[in-house]
């Protein structure tokens, strides 16, 4: 599912070699329009290289493979670029030599959403900390809407979210009042808790947040309307 980072960074290598050479293209040519020539090697390299289509601009979520524990240096980075990029962490207690001691973890362990357009991600790439994008073979996979948004509601709602194992199947659900109205998710009642089960396929990981019954709504499949439910 990764672009390898060794190929990557092999590309990445093509591309700084590419740049040291354009200068002899010539800068920028006067004519019916203003085209700049080092603009269209640089298209014709990342296209060749990268395997970008030139011809589509659309920028969607994408996850982005990072090093280990550099999940906030990466987003840090990429905001400082102009880009939307997050994160989320969680608050857990950590067992320490001579105390127990609250630490924020990674929801998604060696991963950063970025919002940009995969035909000119270039910038994303060198940024310090980044491996690569999911998605298969040289081409990125963008994050289902739905659940990115769904993602980021939890996120930014303040209330306690953990990881969770990630449920293929099971009562899909939204969720209708409340801070965290509109979110998304699997429905899962565990012991005395009722919980929403957001998911990411594209990563295979999931997270929970504990919420109250009468909020929920279920979601058929085909369906985009929702229906109480019934006691």
């Amino acid at each position: 599912m990764l672009l390898g980072s060794d190929l990557e960074f092999t590309r990445l290598g093509v591309i700084r070699s590419c740049l040291a050479d354009i200068s002899r293209f010539g800068g920028c040519v006067e004519g019916a329009e203003k085209t700049c020539r080092t603009n269209e090697v640089m298209a014709a390299v990342a296209s060749s290289v990268f395997g970008f289509d030139s011809d589509v601009h659309t920028s969607r979520w994408y996850a982005l493979y990072v090093r280990s524990r550099h999940e906030k240096v990466v987003e840090s980075g990429l905001r400082g670029k102009g880009y939307s990029a997050f994160s989320p962490f969680y608050r857990t207690k950590r067992k320490r030599v001579d105390r127990i001691a609250e630490v924020d973890v990674p929801l998604f362990p060696g991963y950063v959403f970025c919002y940009f357009d995969s035909n000119t991600r270039l910038p994303i790439l060198m940024t310090p900390g980044v491996v690569g994008v999911v998605g298969p073979g040289k081409r990125p996979e963008p994050v289902d809407d739905a659940e990115i948004a769904s993602i980021r509601t939890l996120a930014l709602s303040g209330h306690p979210v953990q990881p969770w194992p990630f449920l293929r199947s099971g009562q899909r659900i939204r969720l209708q009042a409340g801070p965290l109205a509109g979110a998304e998710g699997i429905f899962l009642r565990v012991k005395d808790d009722y919980h929403l089960v957001v998911s990411i396929t594209l990563l295979q990981r999931a997270v929970s947040v504990v919420i109250e019954r009468d909020a929920v709504a279920p979601l058929f499949f085909g369906e985009r309307h929702a229906e109480s439910f019934q006691s």
